[in-house]
């Protein structure tokens, strides 16, 4: 037959996904840009709207693709590795911010000299006390690497569809507890995003930090969903498990914040 399928790869259709996208997300920079300047918030909100209009479109042909068994073991393998890429990026994201707050606090600028006058944290500076809510947060989030990954045996290991269902129960709970703590520690700082480095390496990376467990937690939700809906097997669950890889990604993120910034940052 002429249209026979004689490979393991699966050939996508045309698709309008990708240029949507990227014409969302040149309007919603440029609309930071207007809103930054004072001009206008609309144009930047008109274009996160239409980047999310587009995750959500662009990913649920993926899962229906999966729903259909085109995503073969050759397919599967592609977006594992393109999934460790995205994993790979995100980390030289956060060594960015540890990059500025390691080198200010190793060599603070004073009014004449780093090495004379320079001080850590900056005069003025109230640091939250790590052995508080920082630790209780902590836990949290290595808790719910532990209830991930017993959701993650349950599926792969045992096939049990109710143990993956209290997993993810209680690991989309306890990141939506952590998210709470971090906005109540952020109600209750003594110092700002603006006017000193502290502050802006705080808050940069803490905040980023705080964005993903948002999205990782919506991730997990949706795999929580498409577990009630009887979807994902033992073998196949590339959803799943990326949400899981990311999850775990953002644990260990969270770990080194909590020793660098709450702990060492603040001594």
């Amino acid at each position: 037959m002429a249209h026979a399928k004689n490979h393991d790869y699966h050939i996508l259709p045309p698709s309008i996904w990708p240029l949507l996208s990227a014409l969302g997300a040149f309007v919603m920079l440029f609309g930071a840009v207007m809103w930054m300047t004072k001009v206008t918030p609309f144009i930047f909100f008109a274009g996160l709207l239409l980047v999310l209009y587009c995750m959500y479109g662009w990913w649920s042909d993926v899962v229906a693709e999966g729903e259909r068994h085109e995503h073969t073991p050759v397919v599967r393998i592609g977006l594992r590795y393109g999934f460790i890429l995205f994993i790979m990026s995100e980390v030289m994201f956060f060594a960015a911010w540890f990059w500025s707050f390691f080198k200010h606090a190793m060599y603070p600028m004073g009014p004449e000299s780093p090495a004379v006058d320079g001080q850590w944290p900056p005069a003025g500076i109230e640091t939250f006390d790590p052995w508080h809510l920082p630790l209780i947060n902590t836990v949290i989030l290595l808790l719910s690497g532990v209830t991930l990954t017993w959701a993650h045996h349950a599926l792969v290991h045992e096939n049990n569809r109710q143990d993956v269902k209290n997993g993810l129960i209680l690991t989309v709970l306890l990141g939506a507890l952590f998210t709470c703590f971090q906005a109540y520690e952020y109600s209750h700082a003594a110092f700002g995003l603006a006017g000193n480095i502290y502050g802006a390496n705080f808050f940069m990376a803490t905040g980023f930090h705080g964005l993903h467990v948002i999205i990782g937690t919506i991730f997990l939700l949706v795999c929580l969903i498409r577990v009630m809906k009887g979807q994902f097997t033992p073998d196949e669950h590339v959803g799943f498990e990326a949400a899981a890889w990311y999850w775990h990604f953002v644990d260990v993120v969270w770990l080194f914040l909590f020793a660098s910034i709450y702990i060492w940052g603040s001594a």
